[in-house]
Formats: C-alpha cells, structure tokens, sequence
C-alpha cells in the first residue's frame, strides 16, 4: 500500500493545519519507529503545500515543529500525554495499535494503519459462517482494518444478492466514529457516555426507543430495541491481540469467531482464551486473602485513572487492609519483587493493557474490576467482566465501614478466616501474639532461594521490622557519621580524598 496513504499524512497535516498547531508530538511504538523520518518529512512537505495555498491573507506563517516519541512509560497504546508535555505540545498524533483510551489534557489524532486483506476470501468465510448459525452476525474488527469494513460490507451484501449466500439475516457491522479526540472536560466522558469526538467504553447506553448504543475499544454499533449482545454471533477481523481478548472476556456469554487475514483462514476454537476467565476467577479469591495491597499506576494519561485510584484506596481501606500506591511505569517480575511485603497488585491501566499474566510474578497482579468483588463482600463472581474505567464508575460502591464483620470463608485456606483491620478494639494480647506470628512468617527461605512466603504482616512498616536485613545501620556506640555517609568529591577516575592518584 501507498505510504502516504498507510500513514494518512494528507489527513494528518489537515488536522494539524486547521486547527494552527505549532507543536505536534509524534508518538510510535516500537516496530513503526523505523518509518519515522519518512512521516516526518512527508508531513513537512505536506504542511508546507498546505501553508503556500492558505489566502487568509493573515502575512504570519509559523513553522510547525515536529517531535518524535518512543519508548513510552507505559503501554504503547495509550497517548503519552507525560511523554508530550515534556516538549509543550499543542496535540499528539497516534501511530499504530490504540486501545482508543480517551485523554485528559491534549487533543490526540489516530493514525490506525491499513493492514491488507482478502476482501473476498473474508465474505466467503463469513457467509459460510453465517449459513451455519441461526444467529444474525455482529462484525467487529481490528482498527488496522478500519478501512477495508465498507467494501466488506458491500461485497457481503451482493453476494448476497446474487443468490450465492442466501444469508439468514443482515450482518451488523461495527464503526469508528472518528480518529480524532478531544480531553475529557465533563463527568459524561468518565461515565462511559457517547462524546461526539471518540472516547468510548464498554457501556450499553439507551437510545430511546431506537435500541441502544454498544461501544468497545473505538468500535460502536447499535442495537435495536429489545435485543442484546447475547442475541448475536460476533465475526472479528483481526490478529489475536490485546483488543481481541478485550472482546472475548468483555463479551464471554456470546459465541466468538475469528478471521485471521494474515492467514486468510477462520478459527473458532478459544479454549485458551476462555481458561482466563477461570485464572481471574483463581486470582480473585487469592486476593480475598490478602492484608497488604500494592495499587499500581499503570498510566497518567487515561481520563479517569486518579478517580479509579482513589477509588480503590476506599475500597482496600474500607474491607480492612493496607494499600500503597506505586508508579513504576511497566511493571515486571523484578520491579514487583522489591516489595514483598504485597501480597497482591492492583493493576489501574486502560483495558488492553490490564490483563498482565502474573504466573511468573511473587504476588498475583488483578485488575480493578476483581479488586471490587475481591474486597467487596456484597459482590460475587458472576461472570460479567469489565475493563473500562467509565464501566468500573458506574458499578455500585461500597461504603467504608459498613463491611460485614463476621468471619469469611476462604476456599485457599480451607477454612473461615477475620480480617484484622474490621476490627477497632483488639486488646494488647491478641495484637502482640499477631505481631509474633507475624515475626514468624514475615520471610522465610524455601529450598528455592527464589521462593518467598509472606506471613501475616499488616502493614509494609510491621514487614520491614520483621526482616532479617533491614538496610545500612549505624552502630549505637558510635554517633558520628561514617565516612562513606558524607559522600566524596571530585572525579569517579579519582577522588579527592584517594591516596593514589594519577
């Protein structure tokens, strides 16, 4: 495909142009970076067309200044809102894979890309589908087949026409309202409500009498009045990604088809993809039993993101244990490693990033949406999942201090267990026989020195004061500092104190 048209650089440098932007970050991830310097100068040809036919007869002409990001902090399909306030940009214009998170502060542009497909080996496996199913057909896509979706639709429709797939029913297409969005300025964004400039979540918002309004990672669709998402057979166009397993957990009661149009085949088996929900469900009841919790700040862009961080501190302080609040940018094995005292993360990300398989990790990592079943004791596991911080505002809150205090059965320890911080009077005896419990288990050594096994701390000072190693001390007897707490001068080639020096 053309490069300019892959990268819309016309569409671009319009976005750019009308709205007079004169500092414009560039955000690619990774595997897009090597065509940068090509964007660059072909957006710099295409203002500078743009500037030498503008007859606003305005005389001033200011030079857009054009910066390159990469290497985010956080997923790369988030708007690096930090990365461009480095720089005082005026927007930022999106490269590649995007969960469609709405921002906060910069209005962004989508450049999705143009993946290639087999039009036609893509309705012949959708009608061959829809031959088999009693169902009508829901189509949702990856955005990098944005563009390719009308003449889908097209072809599907004469084909059926022709009499050579004489389809059931209509096929009901998803859209993209637009690739371009603005900051969130109004509770409706957060809500999850429709914007006129993107930003969508996973709510199904009335519509009156014409049905209602499904929205998922920049995708809309309507339904009309009276049916629901479980009436429909979804049909998704794309790789098996992040957006994918967005789709499949979001809507797990449905059935689920995938064309792969790299391989131009179409599976249906996601066995894998459904043993999820059962290890979330696993994860779920491990954080039940957890005293201290670790609140994870995956992202500063996402519109939301503080409410949903000061919303699960409620909840963690409210079902009786401690929460700390960490940004680290993108988690890993070691990071969460350094804090040992947590006996479980809570991942606050946008949805395609806050699924993070923990296997390999000292504590689980769960997302908000099971923080609120975990330590809500009115919610249950019902199969329902959400992702999207406007669908995790709207589900009921619990209000601190009205947790039920008996005893809660947990299914790991086999038995009924009492939350520690539910109850304000603990007399001095039973505080200090937890405290040498605590001393007991706060870190032992398995025969793997990799294996920690957390005891019953109930905070990360109790935890630290139980450890064996507590850091540098100075000696008691000694009350001037030591040399090496002063710190040196000069060079690291050579010191101003050393003794051998060149």
């Amino acid at each position: 495909m053309d490069f300019e048209s892959n990268y819309d650089i016309a569409a671009t440098a319009d976005f750019i142009h009308t709205r007079n932007f004169t500092r414009v970050a560039l955000q690619f991830p990774d595997n897009l970076l090597k065509d940068s310097t090509r964007v660059v100068t072909a957006l710099r040809k295409r203002l500078q067309s743009l500037r030498e036919f503008d007859v606003t007869g305005s005389g001033d002409v200011t030079d857009v200044g054009l910066y390159v990001m990469a290497d985010t902090a956080y997923g790369s399909c988030c708007v690096d809102e930090v990365g461009a306030s480095h720089i005082n940009a005026d927007c930022v214009i999106h490269y590649g894979h995007t969960c469609f998170s709405p921002t906060t502060t910069l209005p962004a542009f989508f450049v999705f890309g143009k993946a290639s497909i087999c039009i036609a080996d893509c309705v012949e496996s959708m009608s061959k589908y829809a031959l088999t199913i009693s169902k009508p057909i829901l189509v949702l896509f990856g955005l990098e087949y944005a563009h390719s979706i009308l003449q889908i639709r097209k072809a599907l429709l004469e084909s059926s026409m022709s009499c050579r797939f004489d389809l059931k029913s209509e096929a009901c297409f998803a859209d993209v309202p637009s690739s371009v969005m603005f900051p969130s300025k109004d509770i409706k964004r957060l809500n999850g409500l429709q914007e006129p400039d993107g930003g969508y979540s996973n709510n199904v918002t009335s519509d009156g009498e014409n049905g209602s309004i499904c929205s998922i990672g920049g995708l809309t669709w309507k339904l009309p009045k009276g049916k629901s998402m479980e009436d429909y057979s979804l049909f998704w166009i794309g790789p098996d990604n992040s957006a994918f397993a967005n789709v499949v957990l979001t809507f797990n009661a449905c059935e689920i088809v995938r064309y792969d149009a790299t391989e131009n085949r179409m599976m249906a088996d996601f066995s894998q993809q459904r043993k999820i929900l059962k290890r979330r469900y696993y994860l779920v009841e491990r954080a039940k039993d957890a005293n201290i919790v670790g609140i994870l700040v995956g992202t500063l862009g996402v519109a939301g993101y503080l409410h949903i961080i000061n919303q699960m501190m409620e909840l963690i302080t409210g079902a009786g244990k401690k929460a700390y609040t960490m940004v680290m940018g993108r988690p890993n094995p070691a990071k969460l490693a350094n804090f040992p005292e947590c006996d479980v993360f809570v991942y606050v990300s946008c949805a395609q990033t806050a699924l993070l398989d923990s296997k390999e990790y000292l504590a689980p990592v769960i997302t908000p949406f099971e923080a609120m079943i975990a330590f809500n004791r009115g919610s249950q596991w019902t199969g329902a999942y959400a992702l999207e911080f406007g669908d995790l505002i709207n589900l009921p809150q619990v209000e601190v201090g009205n947790q039920e205090e008996e005893a809660r059965f947990s299914f790991l320890q086999g038995g009924y267990v009492e939350d520690f911080e539910n109850q304000e009077n603990v007399d001095e005896e039973r505080e200090a026989l937890a405290l040498v419990n605590a001393t007991e288990k706060a870190l032992q050594i398995r025969d793997n020195c990799n294996s920690v096994i957390k005891g019953d701390a109930r905070s990360g000072a109790e935890f630290l004061a139980n450890r064996s190693y507590q850091g540098l001390n100075m000696a008691n007897e000694n009350t001037s500092p030591e040399p090496y707490f002063i710190g040196r001068r000069g060079r690291a080639s050579g010191y101003d104190d050393e003794r051998n020096k060149q």
